[in-house]
């Protein structure tokens, strides 16, 4: 018994000095392990008498669960002051300010679109929105286009199936029809832009099967190019927020304007960018004219007493040029690293009080 006494006070002073949970366990391992001091006792009961076994085994079992308690005990302890320790030292003081973070940004073309709106709302002008999915009469026959045409191909336009009627949907080339839903609904004058999302089969560097439009529709009587020519050079002089535009019409052909005209402005090319209002090189940047009278007919307009103008503007390839974006397959990537160079704080909506961009 004396030996039981001397190997318990030793167990338990190294329990009781055990700096952590490692040394802590290696005191157990010593003691009630498989080839712990304890249990090398207990196999020695096997060579006992009954009555020796009977006295010695209890007070081994005794000492084992004596130990066992106090590791326990000693166990809880240790780990209680470790959380402690780890509380004290990772502490968050949440009286600081919190570092700034940007966590989004709005995407050029929104910025963009945002800007053409800005602008051609200080000139008038109200927003008009029409339906993605359109069909054959407003996107293409009451805009003039002949049944031959290559936009009425697949190979130019996403086309749904067939209905049982014969007619087919389609995502709309343009924002056009917005353009002939508003002349069959509303008496002229008017004067709207049709921003919105279009689709063509195209991709490449300066082409999506999905992007953004501004069409513009001014309606209203002796209205005449000059009205055109100016509203376009105060808008291109307002984007790009310079005095120094300089324009050009070039004659062209669209079903839905008569005359119709292509509009450059002229810009410089050199190092690798392009400056509008400077240089001699010349960009196209849209297409325009003087609304067709089959058009203003066929949304029922009498085309002997009212004139109109329409335009057309790629919101993308606009926000490409002035914000120096090369691809404009890179919009679509969803990649934060892009969006976050190119993107724009939410906070400053452009308007006419504060700027555009």
């Amino acid at each position: 018994m004396t030996d039981l006494n001397s190997l318990e006070s030793d167990v338990l002073a190294q329990v009781a000095v055990a700096a952590d949970l490692s040394a802590l366990d290696a005191v157990r391992v010593a003691a009630v392990g498989k080839t712990g001091s304890i249990s090398g006792l207990l196999k020695t009961l096997g060579a006992m008498s009954p009555e020796e076994r009977k006295d010695r085994g209890a007070a081994i079992n005794a000492l084992r669960d004596k130990v066992a308690t106090a590791i326990a005990e000693k166990k809880a302890a240790l780990e209680t002051a470790e959380l402690d320790a780890r509380l004290a030292s990772e502490t968050l003081d949440l009286s600081l300010p919190a570092p700034h973070r940007r966590k989004g940004s709005v995407h050029p073309t929104m910025q963009t679109m945002d800007e053409v709106i800005a602008i051609f709302a200080e000139m008038g002008f109200a927003v008009a929105e029409g339906p993605d999915i359109e069909d054959d009469f407003h996107n293409f026959t009451a805009l003039n286009f002949p049944e031959k045409h290559p936009a009425r191909e697949m190979h130019d336009t996403f086309f749904f199936n067939t209905k049982e009627t014969g007619e087919r949907m389609l995502l709309r080339t343009h924002t056009s029809p917005v353009q002939v839903r508003t002349m069959v609904s509303q008496k002229p004058p008017i004067r709207i832009i049709a921003p919105g999302r279009t689709y063509r089969v195209d991709n490449d560097a300066t082409h999506t099967p999905v992007f953004h439009q501004v069409e513009g529709l001014v309606i209203d009587k002796a209205i005449h190019m000059g009205h055109l020519k100016w509203t376009l050079e105060t808008f291109l002089a307002r984007f790009f927020e310079t005095d120094a535009v300089t324009t050009q019409f070039r004659p062209h052909h669209f079903p839905f304007t008569e005359p119709s005209a292509e509009m450059d402005v002229q810009c410089d090319r050199s190092g690798g960018e392009i400056k509008i209002g400077q240089g001699t090189s010349w960009l196209e940047i849209l297409g325009c004219g003087m609304v067709h009278p089959n058009v203003l007919r066929a949304c029922g307009i009498d085309p002997d007493e009212y004139q109109g103008f329409a335009f057309g503007m790629g919101v993308d390839r606009l926000g490409m040029l002035k914000y120096g974006m090369p691809d404009l397959r890179d919009m679509w990537s969803s990649d934060v690293r892009w969006l976050s160079h190119y993107g724009f704080s939410a906070f400053a909506a452009p308007n006419a009080a504060s700027g555009l961009s």
